[in-house]
C-alpha cells in the first residue's frame, strides 16, 4: 500500500481496498475487446487496462460523432415527414 494512499485517507471516510480495485480492473478487462481474449488475462497489468479502457471510450466517442454526422446527413436528404418519424422513434 503507497504511503500517498494512507495519507489521504481522512477518518470515517470510505476507503476502497486493493482487492476492491482488482475485481473492478478485472472487470474492466472483461469489457475490453483488446484484452478480453488475451492469452493470460491474469498477466494484464492494471495500468494496461486503464489505458486500453481510455482507448477504447476515445474511440466510442468518434464513432458516436461519426454516427451522429451520418444520421444528420441523412435526415437532411429525407423528405420531412420521414425525418420527424425516425426523430420520434428515436427519442423514445
Amino acid at each position: 500500500m503507497s504511503s500517498r494512499r494512507s495519507r489521504s485517507r481522512q477518518p470515517g471516510s470510505s476507503r476502497i481496498t486493493d482487492d476492491q480495485i482488482q475485481d473492478l480492473v478485472s472487470k474492466l478487462q472483461q469489457l475490453l475487446p483488446e484484452l478480453h481474449n488475451t492469452r493470460r488475462p491474469d498477466k494484464v497489468s492494471a495500468s494496461r487496462v486503464l489505458q486500453e479502457t481510455c482507448n477504447y471510450i476515445k474511440t466510442l466517442h468518434r464513432e458516436v460523432d461519426d454516427l451522429s454526422e451520418r444520421l444528420s446527413q441523412f435526415l437532411e436528404t429525407t423528405d420531412s415527414n420521414q425525418a420527424a418519424l425516425i426523430r420520434s422513434l428515436l427519442t423514445q
